[in-house]
């Protein structure tokens, strides 16, 4: 007799793959066929992966359609299963799957496009931001600014793609009014995803504020940032930048 951890094992892989049968000489009939009381259990899991999924990354839907979106998340179910009890945890990796899913080869943007709402999706559901004071920054001294480092909001992420993603993906919105064709030849954006209140808003960054922004999010000092920031523009304006970004809620932390 196998062990529990065994059992579950095997029903896990029953239950995701109609082929491996291991797990029917255990299941008891009562008046119906092993396969089919896996199978019972099958179409429920995979409903609700796909309404998960469908909750999550509305956009990729509306560009693919429900027939060709349902396909697409059975298959990632099966090869990518949840591993938490809380279904908002599962979807993380449908962008890289998309990489390689062959029928949605014709649209090299719809990775990018999905990685944008995995992003929306955890800033939605992060935890309340703490608004950094900005009289914190008057209490370090001058020749210690230089090396502060800032955390970024949970309720903040960034985001850079080849692609036109925010325009993309605002055009695909409910409230959406104007023209929905998208120029692909509008060329790469890069996005401030961030919770203001109960809305997520997707901020156009500049490639300087982007690679200030990025540089602060990895850990580094403000003078470190600070060079990428003008490596990207020279005339970057800093005192504009903490203005937006300390006001706005981005940066949340600041590490003297």
């Amino acid at each position: 007799m196998p062990s529990l951890p065994e059992l579950q094992a095997a029903f896990a892989r029953g239950v995701l793959n109609p082929a491996d049968a291991a797990i029917a000489e255990f299941v008891m009939p009562a008046g119906m066929r092993a396969a089919d009381r896996i199978a019972v259990y099958r179409g429920n899991l995979l409903a609700n992966y796909t309404g998960a999924l469908r909750d999550v990354y509305p956009v990729v839907l509306r560009l693919v359609g429900e027939a060709f979106f349902d396909a697409l998340a059975r298959a990632y179910a099966r090869q990518v299963p949840s591993r938490s009890g809380d279904l908002h945890d599962f979807g993380e990796e449908l962008a890289g799957f998309l990489e390689s899913f062959a029928p949605a080869n014709g649209l090299a943007y719809l990775p990018d496009v999905a990685r944008l709402e995995w992003v929306v999706h955890r800033v939605f559901h992060a935890r309340a931001v703490v608004r950094l004071d900005p009289a914190e920054l008057a209490t370090v001294p001058p020749e210690r600014l230089a090396d502060v480092r800032f955390e970024l909001s949970p309720a903040a992420r960034l985001l850079h793609s080849t692609y036109p993603v925010r325009t993309i993906w605002q055009v695909n919105q409910p409230h959406w009014n104007g023209d929905q064709a998208v120029d692909l030849g509008l060329g790469a954006q890069s996005v401030l995803v961030i919770r203001r209140g109960l809305e997520v808003e997707l901020d156009a960054l500049t490639d300087a504020d982007y690679a200030m922004l990025e540089s602060l999010y990895s850990g580094h000092s403000l003078d470190y940032a600070l060079a990428a920031a003008q490596s990207a523009n020279q005339d970057f304006d800093l005192e504009r930048f903490l203005a937006t970004h300390v006001l706005g809620g981005t940066l949340e932390r600041l590490i003297a």
